[in-house]
């Protein structure tokens, strides 16, 4: 038998492991957020969605009756144009109806501009209207004293879609073919105290984000008070969820698959857990927000990524204009981050120990066989 190198064949081994540690996935913590920079001028987009099927995310406009798509190389193309939609009116919250095919989208006209508040619902193939359905109180007129605002939508797997309406904090339900009506006016909505300052803008702003759980539910936000609400999404029973602290200006929500709800505004992006299917809820991290750009709304991307929209639309509302970049921007816990990066040092201490009882179990076989050769 060929007499063998121990000393080659521990350097072959070393060169093994190396190349095995370099060439193998890029630990998480080493890789910068995604961040999409897209043009287009005056747009002021306040929704946010993202397409699974397409792949690419949807936004709104705020004053040109336009929805558009956005790819992941900032690649914005016109999805809808509808021009028989209130001439300024704005498109607010969106959702993707991923078993009829179909893109829903609010469409609110706001002061001084005549009321309109309406949930659109596109063919995404052919790009063409299903239907618009008006969104109205059922409440004598005597009793509707405020503006209603027709804030975000979410869509359940029977296509039935569900609108807050953040000035009279109450929900909506149209279902899949269109027929609207008051789904929950829980008394709950209207028990929590304000924890904003009543004479600032937007104070009035209650029930705003709101995404569906597939167990059945749904999970609200308001602004006003920074409180979050399980809904049951059979019979529009609310209960609110007990925080370990107030969601103060809450915006938008997004569910990730892993059950992790993402709650977002202007100011700040919250991580938040529950064990107990949402009668409790745990802030397990928060990352601000770059104030000046405007967070919006939030979406889940592709591989579970959280994104949020810098659609700039305090300059719109303004009137300020000749802007013409947004962002779509990857948020991350820096919690998560860290248990991340903890798990990736254990495998490569898993992988080194490997390493050396391999190399010591080599070195034995070497030595074994070099006594047999001499």
């Amino acid at each position: 038998m060929a007499f063998i190198n121990s000393e080659s064949t521990k350097s072959l081994a070393l060169s093994l492991f190396l190349f095995l540690i370099l060439a193998g996935p890029t630990p998480s913590f080493a890789r910068t957020p995604h961040v999409v920079n897209f043009r287009s001028l005056n747009l002021y987009p306040e929704g946010l969605t993202w397409d699974p099927s397409a792949q690419h995310f949807i936004v709104g406009s705020q004053h040109h009756r336009t929805i558009h798509s956005v790819s992941d190389a900032a690649v914005v193309e016109t999805l809808i144009s509808d021009p028989t939609l209130p001439q300024n009116s704005t498109i607010l919250g969106l959702a993707i109806d991923s078993i009829h095919n179909r893109l829903l989208a609010l469409v609110h006209s706001a002061a001084p501009l005549p009321p309109f508040n309406a949930l659109a619902a596109y063919d995404l193939r052919s790009r063409r209207r299903v239907f618009l359905s008006l969104l109205d109180d059922e409440t004598p007129a005597v009793i509707t004293i405020k503006r209603h605002v027709a804030n975000d939508v979410a869509v359940d797997f029977n296509g039935n879609a569900y609108v807050t309406n953040s000035a009279g904090n109450f929900i909506w339900k149209v279902d899949k073919d269109g027929e609207a009506s008051v789904f929950s006016r829980s008394p709950v909505f209207s028990e929590s105290p304000l924890a904003v300052d009543p004479d600032a803008p937007f104070s009035e702003c209650g029930l705003n984000g709101i995404a569906y759980v597939s167990k059945g539910y749904l999970l609200v936000v308001q602004s006003n008070t920074g409180k979050m609400f399980k809904v049951n999404a059979d019979d529009g029973l609310a209960r609110r969820v007990l925080l370990t602290e107030d969601l103060v200006w809450a915006d938008g929500i997004a569910v990730r698959s892993d059950g992790v709800v993402l709650v977002v505004s202007h100011h700040t992006l919250w991580f938040i857990k529950s064990h107990d299917s949402w009668a409790e809820g745990v802030v397990y991290d928060k990352t601000a927000l770059k104030q000046e750009k405007f967070a919006t709304s939030v979406t889940v991307g592709g591989e579970d990524r959280a994104y949020v929209l810098y659609g700039r639309v305090m300059e719109g509302l303004l009137g300020n204009s000749g802007r013409e970049e947004f962002s779509i921007e990857e948020v991350r816990s820096k919690k998560e981050n860290e248990e991340e990066n903890v798990w990736v040092f254990v495998l490569l201490g898993l992988g080194l120990a490997y390493f050396l009882f391999w190399r010591f179990q080599m070195s034995k076989l070497v030595r074994d066989i070099n006594k047999k050769t001499n």
